[in-house]
């Protein structure tokens, strides 16, 4: 198996002076509505967190029991639980190019880890096909990063069976939005009825910009959700984390999500019209979430020369599935996205000799 720097992540690709494109997180500071209440709890940190409120807030935004849900330190930990929980797992599969955290968290509990790779020539569509039959554990991300491909809802519903626990990396779900339809389009989290145990994981991150606060929570059956939390450490997630959870669970909270999704679809869209005008560019599939794959001749290079104009991009060459022909480049403001055009327009026309070599 091709080897890859599975602990490679976007945010060790910025440094100061660089204007961030490389991390997912949206830039904006949180609201005053959310802020306030996180920085009045650190008066409260003298007693243990509890769970409670923010559990059953949670549960019931997803419309689910509150024994369906389990807080974690940052969506990525729910991984390392899955990982660590379900040992007697005989098949896991990761469909990649994904976010690596699944397959590392796999390896490091002592899992032997099938790769099934999407196609760049089928935009990264999910292929339910190409899923071994006898997989009893399948992780996938919806939408995935780094392809920012969202996979249909009944596709990945097909993955489910009896016998095989469904894994669904749903951080990204809040950035998603189609024209006319509520809520977030192609998401299991409210999914009761499927065969098998299904697992749904969320974040808190990347909307309300909490990175720092991990906070992120998985949403699932009952008995398997008691099977993590006994791997879980106690209180693992801060009185700041629960406070956030709870709010951002809230009405208001949902319908601020939906209004920044809805602006983030007209600067995704704007971003993907200005890379495609590019010659050389090739934008990956139908970008549907928060970042942009984009493919182009000598994008290490590239990425140097970026690197020296105050840009930062994630590398692709770290995600199975993706080679060093690989850019990933985060949505923002059509004044930033416009101004980065400029300068990549004018290294690709200036050093074309230079990227192939």
């Amino acid at each position: 198996m091709h080897e890859y720097d599975l602990g490679h992540h976007g945010d060790v690709e910025v440094a100061p002076g660089l204007i961030d494109l490389a991390v997912n997180v949206r830039a904006a500071p949180p609201p005053r509505w959310l802020a306030e209440p996180i920085h009045a709890s650190l008066a409260t940190l003298a007693r243990y967190p509890d769970q409670t409120a923010a559990v059953a807030a949670v549960a019931a935004r997803h419309r689910r029991d509150r024994d369906e849900v389990l807080l974690t330190a940052g969506a990525a930990q729910g991984f390392v639980l899955l990982a660590q929980a379900l040992r007697e797992a005989r098949r896991p599969v990761v469909v990649h190019p994904q976010f690596t955290e699944p397959e590392a968290a796999l390896r490091q509990a002592g899992h032997r880890v099938d790769r099934v790779l999407l196609r760049p020539e089928t935009g990264f569509a999910l292929e339910p096909e190409l899923i071994p039959p006898d997989a009893d554990l399948v992780l996938v991300g919806n939408p995935t990063n780094p392809t920012s491909v969202l996979h249909p809802a009944d596709t990945l519903a097909a993955l489910a069976r009896p016998g095989r626990t469904l894994v669904v990396d749903e951080a990204f779900a809040d950035t998603t939005c189609a024209a006319g339809a509520a809520g977030e389009p192609q998401s299991l989290a409210e999914r009761r009825d499927l065969p098998g145990p299904v697992v749904v994981l969320r974040s808190l991150t990347k909307t309300w910009g909490l990175a720092g606060l991990r906070i992120g929570y998985l949403l699932g059956p009952a008995p398997l959700l008691r099977r993590l939390a006994a791997v879980q450490p106690l209180w693992p997630v801060s009185t700041p984390a629960l406070v956030a959870a709870r709010i951002c669970a809230s009405r208001r909270a949902v319908g601020a999500e939906r209004r920044i999704a809805a602006a983030l679809a007209a600067d995704r869209a704007h971003l993907v019209r200005r890379l495609a005008a590019l010659p050389g560019v090739t934008v990956a599939g139908t970008p549907a979430s928060a970042f942009v794959l984009i493919r182009v001749t000598g994008a290490a290079r590239l990425r140097d020369l970026l690197r020296r104009r105050g840009y930062a991009v994630r590398r692709g060459d770290t995600f199975p599935g993706l080679g060093a022909d690989w850019l990933r480049v985060a949505v923002r403001d059509t004044a930033t996205t416009d101004a980065f055009i400029r300068v990549l327009a004018e290294i690709l026309d200036g050093c074309s000799t230079i990227l192939e070599d």
